[in-house]
Parts: C-alpha cells; structure tokens; sequence
C-alpha cells in the first residue's frame, strides 16, 4: 500500500497558477497516478492521469490544456502545474495511485491509495 501526502495548495486570482507535489511512500514508482479534485456539493472528479513509465497522460476536457501532470520516481513524487486557473478549478486536491502500472480509466474505483488532499481557492 502507497501512502500519499499532498502539498502547494493554496490561494490565488483567476488567472494565476500553482503547482502541487505529491510525496509517496512505498514503491510509487510501480502504478498508475493520478490527480483528482474535490468542490462542496459536488462529486469527486478526475483531473489528470499518468502511468508508471511517465510516457502516457490523459486529461479532464475541464482541464486540458492547462495543466500538466508528472512524476519523478527516483523521488516518488508526483505533480500537477495549474496555470490559467478559474474559478470552477476550486476544490481539494487528491493524489492517487492506482492497482498498476497502466492506466484504465479515470474513476474513483480505479485507484486503491488516496491522500488527505490539498486545498485550492480561485478567486475571481
């Protein structure tokens, strides 16, 4: 079981970026990752995936475009650049890991280790 500890949230205008890191314990470096985001009152939806090689992404339509997601495994760490941030991109932010190296699809029961999140605040 990966442990997953999620940092670099924060406040910022629309407009502006951010980047959240992803500390793992464990060996990470074997499965699939992946970002997700939380708002109130809503359901918790997929924002971007990678695979173990780091030579396959996908991305939310919602976000496409303007973030990008990486993984360094020497470091066990995975990443998301926000930029042109609205605010709808709002939420907490989960890192994931999924059952194994490729990646499926980007849903809730695709991926077996979560953390905490961090929390993102766009404001207009």
């Amino acid at each position: 079981q990966v442990q997953l500890v999620e940092s670099g949230g924060g406040s910022v205008q629309a407009g502006g970026s951010l980047r959240l890191s992803c500390a793992a314990s464990g060996d990470s470096s074997r499965f699939c990752m992946a970002w997700f985001r939380q708002a109130p009152g809503k359901e918790r939806e997929g924002v971007a995936r990678i695979n173990a090689a780091a030579d396959f992404t996908d991305y939310a339509d919602t976000v496409k475009g303007r973030f990008v997601i990486s993984r360094d495994n020497d470091k066990r760490s995975l990443y998301l650049e926000k930029n042109s941030l609205k605010p709808e991109d709002t939420g907490m932010y989960l890192c994931v890991a999924g059952f194994r190296a490729g990646c499926t699809l980007l849903r809730v029961g695709d991926f077996r280790s979560w953390g905490q999140g961090t929390q993102v605040t766009v404001s207009s």
